[in-house]
């Protein structure tokens, strides 16, 4: 796993240090943005945009396919539908953004914060570890392990120690996804897959996992105090006092557990 992490961390840096460094202040960007349109992008493809104030700004016809995006601040911008992929976004500030129906493939976004950002419908494969995605709306977002492109491995999303409490998490599809000592207390896990991801040591305390499909997952030292559990799915639980928490779980009498 750790070979296959480093290899997504690698590929995302790759991709920027053989870019043409730009670096473009954000009366640049401004004007770049105000002369775009649907037909003709802002071009702003594997440039470095590092460390920039680009908060409250429309980014919705550019192009930052494969940018060096760390550090810079998108508080409150508009980045629905575009493809991030092979950017590098460690440390960005994502908190409010609409990132909604993007597609984020092979990148790393540790320690970014996404908190209540729009990132419902969303595609994402690569590292998201200690990120903060608290109150961030996920909603039928698909994180799930890329079955399709398995050349270097599985590819999967990495959100270990990532902060999704309060977060919105309904309809999405987390398939084989490693998340690890992740917060997902007052959450919103309704019917969301969580087929075969790790879970140990995560926090679900006080959240909604109703209908929510749990097969196949490490849940060891994973704690369940006060959430509730109408409808689900436990299948392959062999030990069920490694669960922490059920006794104050709600409706636990509604839980699929064999």
């Amino acid at each position: 796993m750790k070979k296959i992490l480093f290899s997504l961390e690698l590929i995302s840096t790759l991709f920027c240090t053989t870019a043409i460094a730009a670096d473009f202040d954000r009366l640049e960007v401004e004007k770049r943005l105000a002369k775009a349109d649907k037909t003709h992008l802002a071009d702003l493809k594997r440039k470095d945009l590092t460390d920039i104030d680009l908060s409250n700004l429309n980014f919705t016809q550019a192009d930052l396919w494969g940018s060096d995006l760390r550090r810079s601040n998108f508080n409150h911008s508009n980045l629905s539908g575009l493809n991030l992929d092979l950017s590098v976004l460690s440390k960005v500030n994502f908190s409010y953004a609409d990132l909604s129906n993007t597609s984020i493939f092979g990148v790393h976004v540790g320690s970014a914060n996404l908190s209540n950002a729009n990132l419902s419908g969303s595609r994402f494969i690569g590292v998201m570890d200690k990120a903060n995605l608290s109150n961030a709306n996920l909603s039928h977002a698909v994180w799930g392990a890329d079955m399709k492109n398995q050349s270097m491995g599985l590819m999967r999303a990495s959100l270990n120690n990532a902060n999704l409490s309060g977060a919105d998490l309904s309809y999405a599809n987390f398939d084989r996804a490693t998340m690890r000592y992740a917060n997902f207390s007052n959450a919103k896990l309704h019917n969301t897959v969580l087929f075969g991801v790790d879970l140990s040591g995560a926090d679900f305390s006080n959240a909604d996992l109703s209908n929510a499909d749990l097969t196949g997952t490490n849940l060891e030292e994973t704690n369940f105090s006060g959430a509730n559990l109408d409808g689900t799915r436990f299948a392959g639980v062999k030990d069920k006092s490694k669960l922490k928490g059920l006794n104050t779980s709600i409706n636990l009498d509604k839980a699929l557990i064999d």
